[in-house]
Formats: structure tokens, sequence, C-alpha cells
């Protein structure tokens, strides 16, 4: 099944050439796109929620929440969204001359997670500014159309430039989702088909920390926005983000922010 603007963008493909088509959709799992001579222009879409996956010749991909997945021009692909899942993402189609090509991979089909929070946020910024421009098509339309697209790659070329290894990725996004679970570094390794040591060498030497280090990182992190933007108090914060004792809490965000709960509010102006 095909989404009607999936069958539009496909009516004027030729006239499209050089011009940004740009579109949001959230689909059920009938939905399925099968372009067997690929395009000629590229493909780039950043999913939002749910599981899509993406079939060339080198295989099979899957892409989940905060994955930016790019397909090159003339690879026979086909995507769609896995089963009993809905696939929600942005997408754009772009020709290759339109965007810097430093910022486009050489591989048939990557795909990438984007595991900072902040360059998710940019890249769904800069999204929604294409996908503005390219509906209304207001002078020069075009041209900001691209220029967004082209940060959203930009900010994904620094993260598919560091070549971290797709199974440290996948530590992370789980390590992310499981924010509030006890680290169990048994169960990720077996997820990604590692034994613990390896995992723990191959992560450590990716990302310069341990995994525990890791999740102490990403949990201080989200306590530090919801003091800022909640008025919670910190003994709530600290359970809901993973912590179960206290004292481990304080001091592990003393560590990383050099100051206490209370004294990051006061300084953030949060829980106003």
């Amino acid at each position: 099944m095909r989404n009607a603007d999936e069958h539009r963008m496909e009516a004027y493909g030729g006239e499209a050439r050089g011009l940004a088509i740009a579109g949001r959709f959230r689909v059920p799992d009938t939905y399925v796109v099968d372009r067997p001579a690929g395009r000629d222009d590229w493909l780039v879409a950043y999913t939002l929620e749910g599981c899509g996956y993406v079939r060339t010749p080198e295989g099979e991909r899957r892409v989940r929440p905060g994955d930016i997945l790019l397909l090159r021009p003339g690879v026979p692909h086909r995507y769609g969204t896995c089963a009993g899942e809905t696939w929600g993402f942005v997408w754009a189609h772009f020709a290759p001359e339109r965007v810097d090509a430093t910022f486009l991979p050489n591989r048939e089909a990557t795909v990438e997670c984007i595991p900072d929070g902040i360059s998710r946020r940019r890249i769904v910024r800069a999204f929604r500014r294409a996908l503005l421009d390219a509906r209304d098509r207001d002078e020069y339309w075009n041209e900001l159309c691209h220029g967004a697209l082209q940060e959203a790659l930009a900010v994904a070329a620094r993260h598919i430039s560091r070549r971290v290894d797709h199974r440290v990725e996948e530590v992370r996004r789980l390590l992310a989702e499981q924010m509030r679970e006890p680290v169990r570094v048994e169960a990720l390794a077996k997820t990604v088909g590692l034994s613990s040591s390896r995992l723990s060498h191959l992560f450590k030497e990716a990302t310069g920390q341990s995994i525990v280090d890791a999740l102490n990182d990403m949990r201080v992190r989200q306590a530090a926005l919801l003091l800022e933007h909640t008025r919670r108090g910190a003994a709530e914060i600290a359970f809901e983000v993973g912590f179960q004792n206290y004292n481990h809490f304080l001091a592990q965000f003393r560590k990383r922010l050099g100051t206490s709960p209370s004294g990051y509010r006061r300084s953030s102006g949060g829980g106003r």
C-alpha cells in the first residue's frame, strides 16, 4: 500500500529533478514501496516513531526512532513498515547536485542512529522547515528547502563520520530506551551477539566510557532537563531517571555537572 502523497510524488518525479520533495507519513504495516530500479535522486528519511525496514542488494536493515536513512540514487530498494508496527517518519528526495557531496555517504544504504538529543532536535527542526517550504512554495522555497535539508544532513554526517560500530550504537539505543532499568551487560551483549567482555571492550574503545558510565551520563542529563523544566523534587527525579539510591544520584550529578541538583536548578532558572 502506498500513501496518496507517494503516488503524486512518483507521478511528477521527472519534472521534479532539482526540486526538493518532502513529506511526513505515519503508516501501518501494509505500507511498502518497491523500486527495483531505484530512483535518480537521494532519499533521506528520519524515523520519529515505530519501526520500518529498508532492503537493498546489500541486505535488510531496520530503522527505529532516532535513525536517519540515506539511499543513494540508482540503488534498487524496497522499504516499508515492520509487521505489527506503525511507522512514523519524515522524508525528502533531493538531487545530488543540490547538496554538498561531503555530507553524503558512499554506501548504497546508510542507517545511522543519532544518539545525541541535541542533534536529534536539530534534525527534526530542519525537516520541519523543509516540509513547510516544500508545501508553501513561496519565493525561493526550493533554496530554503535544500538549505534545511543540508543542515539535517550535516548534523547526521558528524555521527556517520565517527564510524562507531553499529553494535555500540545499538547498545546506546537500548540504554536510552531502558534508562530506568538496572543495566545488565550480559543481556545487552546477548542482544548484539557479543560476549560481555568483548562488548565492554568495544564500547569503551568507541566511546571512551564504560557502559555503566554512559548510562549514568544519560540519566544525569535527563535529570538536569527535568530540574529545568518541571517542579518535581530531586528525589522523585532521581527515581524517575533510574537511580535507586539517592546518595548515588547526588554523587553522579555533582561529578558530571559540578553542582548539586538544587544548585543546578537555581542557576538554570528551572522549576518555575
